[in-house]
């Protein structure tokens, strides 16, 4: 049985001697190439390395800012919060704590009454946001459209949240958001399509009660259910 085994791997440790020995006389004869590749590969490790360290100081000093300016919208205090989330989304696009900065600052506008703000903010941010702050994005901006009387816009935004949503509480919240908005832009088919939604996806919640209620409103001497 052993002399069988060492017989067939001698093939193969043959083959990978002569790979080896290729290769080594590849690099000896071409000495500068082999020397290029090497300091190529030797860059890339140390950008690789550069590129994690500074994204990880980054997010680091970037939290940091973070919180500070979070204390001032726990304190209501939306200027100086704007002020600070502001920079944080400037300076430090691209990491999470810049897209969280976006949220807050998206909530420092409303505070301070400047819906158009907001909407102009989230308009740009939303379609792209991660997501963990999209439905939240989404949210926002249908909030800000409803305080501006825009209810069509704040409907599409609602649907656009609850799509997004990753938890099915949030998804009837939404859509009980855009129902009401639907109903304020006049639109009675969409209002039910969104409050049938809940009712038929989660019929012990509160949202679904809410929802059954609202449905019966709608339908009233037209003989929906």
């Amino acid at each position: 049985m052993a002399t069988s085994v060492t017989t067939a791997g001698r093939p193969v440790a043959a083959a990978d001697s002569g790979r080896l020995t290729v290769l080594v006389q590849w690099i000896k004869g071409h000495r500068q190439a082999s020397g290029y590749v090497g300091i190529l590969v030797g860059l890339g490790a140390v950008l690789f390395v550069w590129n994690l360290w500074s994204t990880r100081t980054a997010e680091r000093t970037a939290g940091a800012r973070l919180e500070q300016a979070r204390l001032a919208v726990d304190s209501r205090n939306f200027k100086l919060a704007a002020s600070e989330l502001s920079q944080v989304v400037e300076n430090y696009a691209g990491t999470r704590a810049a897209q969280e900065a976006t949220i807050l600052l998206a909530q420092a506008y409303l505070g301070q009454g400047q819906s158009q703000q907001a909407i102009a903010l989230l308009k740009r941010f939303a379609p792209g946001a991660g997501k963990a702050y999209q439905a939240q994005a989404y949210g926002l901006l249908g909030a800000a459209y409803e305080n501006v009387a825009h209810p069509k816009d704040a409907a599409d935004a609602y649907q656009r949240a609850s799509e997004a949503a990753r938890f099915p509480f949030l998804r009837a919240q939404f859509l009980s958001d855009a129902g009401r908005a639907w109903v304020a832009a006049g639109d009675t088919t969409r209002a039910l399509a969104a409050y049938r939604a809940i009712s038929e996806g989660a019929d012990s919640s509160g949202a679904a009660i809410e929802a059954k209620v609202r449905i019966g409103e709608l339908t009233r001497g037209v003989g929906g259910r």
